[in-house]
């Protein structure tokens, strides 16, 4: 989370983001629940019947829905660098790292997901 400065007792409110994110099959699906504070809406591929599917196909349907693909494979950096966006890629280099470091990640980074969500030139974000 970003860092936060005050007196002590102040109360602070993290608002959630409208971002929407698809996790890919190389993330845990457990990261849906753990980011639904920051990230509502966020699904895994394995929820809406897309694991070990071909990723043209996982690629549409976030086009589809409004959803940014999150993963650790490069071959969506290549796509977004191809076909541009929708769908937005984050890219997520950590490469063998727990699921509670991907958390964390995609937490400290809330603001720039969300500055990157919102720009309408951005097509692909690495992390890591």
């Amino acid at each position: 989370m970003p860092r936060v400065r005050g007196r002590s007792g102040t109360k602070v409110y993290i608002f959630p983001s409208l971002m929407r994110l698809l996790l890919y099959e190389n993330l845990s699906p457990k990261l849906k629940e753990f980011l639904s504070d920051v990230y509502p809406g966020t699904t895994h591929v394995r929820d809406v019947g897309l694991h070990a599917a071909q990723d043209e196909d996982v690629w549409r349907y976030a086009a589809e829905q409004g959803l940014t693909i999150v993963s650790k494979d490069s071959d969506f950096r290549q796509r977004s660098f191809l076909f541009g966006h929708p769908p937005k890629v984050i890219w997520i280099r950590l490469g063998n790292c727990s699921t509670t470091e991907v958390e964390a990640l995609l937490r400290t980074h809330s603001e720039n997901l969300i500055t990157f969500d919102q720009d309408e030139q951005g097509t692909f974000l690495a992390l890591g």
